[in-house]
């Protein structure tokens, strides 16, 4: 304790050096501007002017004088600025058992106030300031509709979570795909300390969809109006961000704002930063009626349970109804509706200082906000150009947004200690397993692999598709990395059909992506493509989990189980929807095998028929599917019968058979237990058969195996002997499995595997 009043003297202290020493100097200055009782100019050519007894010596006085007072306050300038660095660090920490919490000081918006502001506020310590209890959940509501706007939310939540040391409460308004991307997301994050709430946003349309909007966020713009009535009834005060937000600093400080809120004021706001408001930006520019400049409402303080008392619905509604029969729309969705109800009630407004919303669209006054770096609280991309904004300082914001967007999100998984987390069964559940295996057995990291949760993206860019109405169509299944996006445009041109694609990716390497896909042609005119992100954790690629995760997003009753390294014979996708009807996939249980060969040349012309196939397959351009490094793989195939076939056959299960199949959404999964090379596609076959699946050939399909290097995993089965013992014992544990599970049945497939 001691220890705390010694710092707050030194504090004290010095604060009281940056408010005397100027006041002093200046006493000074001004006793010694006197002669004869009468005032002299500190201005040499003022007192050349009006003083007869004007000399070299006194003028020479005065300029080491005002040399002097331009050195004192470029002194106190630094002292300023130490102190401002002093008072973010916050309070030094109290020990012994009590809550730790951390206090926020405020300016009141313009810079002047601010500086005085940073004086004021480092007066006393002593006294009772606003403050953040350690524990204190912070609540945050946020409208999220769409694919886009689900991306811009996950790098919003990065930089809050990156700075944030209390416990979180999101509340997202989300339409149903915002929703399923977003609750997927989370569930797979398991962020400790972070509870998600979801509130429909289609149910509240009809609360604003009377309001006409021309701004480009649609009817979702207007949705905060409503939050009052949409979030919980015993909720009291909320944060209310927009997707396309930047945090720089931890949002505590921001709640610790409302703790300033006096009389009437319930909304927290930052004046705008355009002239949108003035009027002034065209002519016949008419915006809505707003205090001053208005208020800018990507960030916002609710005290929501004194606007319920206040009525805050018919008040802004009776507000929206007046203006909108002379503005007949509004402009920038709800933030004009604010605008006009705080010009008639401007006592419901608290300034937030314009570092809590620097607003970076065109022409904007965000230059007055910040004098440094470390004066940053909150990035606002208000512009519809977003990244490519003008600004003077914009490359250093773009790098601050670049961060949080490559930025592993993993690495924001981390416990806050001395705050107890809600029970999370999945969590429990996974704890449980893990704990059960034993960390001393050479196959831990291979077992492990099988139970760890991986960040899940789904639809990394927007998707539209209705399946075909005749229950016939059929979606490509495949997953991939980094290494092998060359491959995507060739497979959309091979497969006009629905497709859906696990992405084992970084952070970074999503983003990477993004702008690939972005600059192709081929990939944005697809909208029938789901790109589904698995975010890179562990030493393993996880093959058939991001197998399942495709599976599990199809549309369609059919799915054709690919790799992402074949393309697939012109027209393929229309002969299978075809082939569904003949060989009645819908009440059989059937697995329809899609040939498969490969070719060792990088540059192929593909065949366009069967026939022209078979003639490279003769010439040696072409070659059955792994014929010589993996025979038993799809040797069961029969090609020799394939050849002149011309109707559907029957083949048996053979030990290690693989083919590419077409089959029922509801088939099995594939077996996690199996990651890297080796069993991930045998496995499946194998179980498909235990099942009673029948394999049939196609007579007139076929895939061709594209060339490329060898993967990492392959590398590793081909030079590790324990990775290949591994993967021994994993296959041994898989085949007693399918003995316990099928019974009697299954046990041909041990039989077989001792014979091969």
């Amino acid at each position: 304790m001691l220890g705390i009043c010694r710092g707050r003297r030194k504090f004290l202290a010095a604060s009281l050096t940056i408010l005397f020493v100027p006041a002093i100097t200046w006493i000074y200055l001004f006793a010694g501007s006197f002669e004869d009782g009468k005032p002299v100019s500190l201005s040499p050519l003022e007192s050349q002017a009006h003083s007869p007894r004007y000399t070299a010596s006194s003028q020479r006085e005065r300029e080491s004088l005002e040399v002097r007072v331009r050195e004192v306050e470029e002194e106190n300038r630094v002292l300023r600025k130490q102190l401002s660095l002093v008072q973010s660090r916050g309070p030094a920490p109290r020990r012994g058992n009590h809550s730790r919490t951390y206090s926020m000081e405020e300016g009141t918006g313009d810079s002047e106030s601010l500086r005085a502001g940073i004086v004021a506020g480092n007066s006393s310590e002593c006294g009772q300031q606003p403050a953040v209890e350690k524990c204190e959940t912070i609540h945050v509501a946020i409208v999220c509709a769409g694919y886009n706007a689900s991306r811009d939310v996950v790098t919003l939540v990065k930089s809050v979570l990156f700075h944030r040391r209390n416990p979180l409460h999101f509340h997202l308004i989300a339409d149903a795909i915002a929703k399923q991307i977003l609750a997927t997301l989370f569930q797979t994050w398991m962020v400790p300390a972070v509870r998600i709430d979801f509130y429909d946003a289609d149910e509240l349309k009809s609360e604003v969809s009377w309001i006409p909007n021309k701004h480009y966020s649609g009817i979702y713009g207007l949705m905060k109006l409503v939050l009052t009535k949409t979030l919980p009834s015993n909720l009291e005060r909320v944060i209310v961000l927009d997707t396309d937000i930047t945090f720089a600093t931890d949002i505590a400080e921001l709640w610790a704002v409302f703790h300033k809120f006096k009389g009437q004021q319930v909304l927290g706001l930052v004046e705008n930063q355009s002239d949108w408001y003035l009027g002034n930006l065209w002519k016949n520019h008419r915006p809505w009626p707003a205090l001053g400049r208005g208020y800018n409402t990507g960030v916002i303080l609710l005290l929501l349970d004194k606007l319920r008392k206040m009525k805050w619905e018919q008040m802004w509604r009776l507000t929206a109804e007046r203006e909108l029969m002379s503005m007949l729309s509004t402009s920038l969705a709800d933030q004009d509706i604010f605008n006009a109800v705080i010009k008639q009630n401007p006592f419901l407004v608290y300034q937030l200082p314009c570092f809590w919303n620097v607003q970076l669209s065109d022409h904007t006054r965000s230059e007055q906000c910040y004098r440094d770096v470390s004066d940053l609280k909150v990035i606002h991309w208000n512009s519809p150009k977003k990244l490519r904004v003008k600004n003077k300082h914009v490359e250093f914001f773009r790098n601050l947004y670049l961060t949080f967007l490559e930025y592993d999100g993993n690495l924001l998984r981390r416990e806050l200690f001395g705050c107890p987390s809600e029970a999370d069964v999945n969590s429990e559940n996974l704890q449980k397993q893990l704990s059960e295996l034993d960390e001393d057995d050479l196959c831990y990291e291979f077992r492990r692999e099988r139970f760890t949760v991986h960040r899940t993206h789904l639809y990394f860019l927007h998707y539209e598709y209705e399946p075909a109405s005749d229950n016939t169509d059929v979606t490509l299944v495949a997953q991939l990395s980094m290494d092998r996006l060359q491959m995507l445009e060739a497979i959309c041109k091979h497969w006009e059909g629905p497709i859906s694609l696990a992405l084992y990716l970084s952070d970074a390497e999503a983003q990477q992506f993004l702008r690939y896909a972005q600059g192709s042609e081929v990939l944005m005119s697809r909208h029938n493509v789901g790109y589904h992100i698995v975010y890179k954790e562990g030493q393993f690629y996880p093959v058939n989990l991001l197998r399942n995760v495709a599976m599990k997003h199809i549309s369609t009753p059919y799915m054709f189980l690919s790799d992402i390294d074949f393309l697939p014979m012109y027209g393929l996708y229309e002969y299978l929807r075809k082939s569904v009807i003949q060989l009645d996939l819908a009440n059989t249980k059937k697995a329809l095998i899609v040939p498969a060969f490969e070719t060792l040349r990088y540059r192929l012309s593909f065949p366009k028929s069967k026939a022209e196939l078979l003639s490279m397959l003769d010439m040696g351009t072409l070659f059955t599917f792994r014929y010589h490094v993996w025979t038993k793989g799809h040797a069961p195939t029969n090609f020799a019968k394939w050849r002149t076939a011309t109707t559907p056959y029957r083949v048996e299960w053979e030990a290690d058979f693989e083919p590419y199949v077409v089959v029922r959404k509801d088939c099995p999964e594939y077996d996690r237990r199996f990651v890297g090379f080796g069993w991930n596609k045998v496995a499946h076959i194998m179980e498909l058969d235990a099942q009673e699946y029948e394999f049939t050939v196609l007579p007139n399909a076929y895939m061709i195996h594209m060339p490329h290097a060898p993967s990492f995993d392959i590398t590793k089965f081909r030079s590790n002997k324990q990775y290949r013992i591994c993967l021994k014992t994993l296959k041994e544990e898989f085949q007693q499995d399918m003995s316990r599970h099928y019974g009697f049945a299954a046990l041909k497939y041990l039989t077989a595997e001792n014979n091969s």
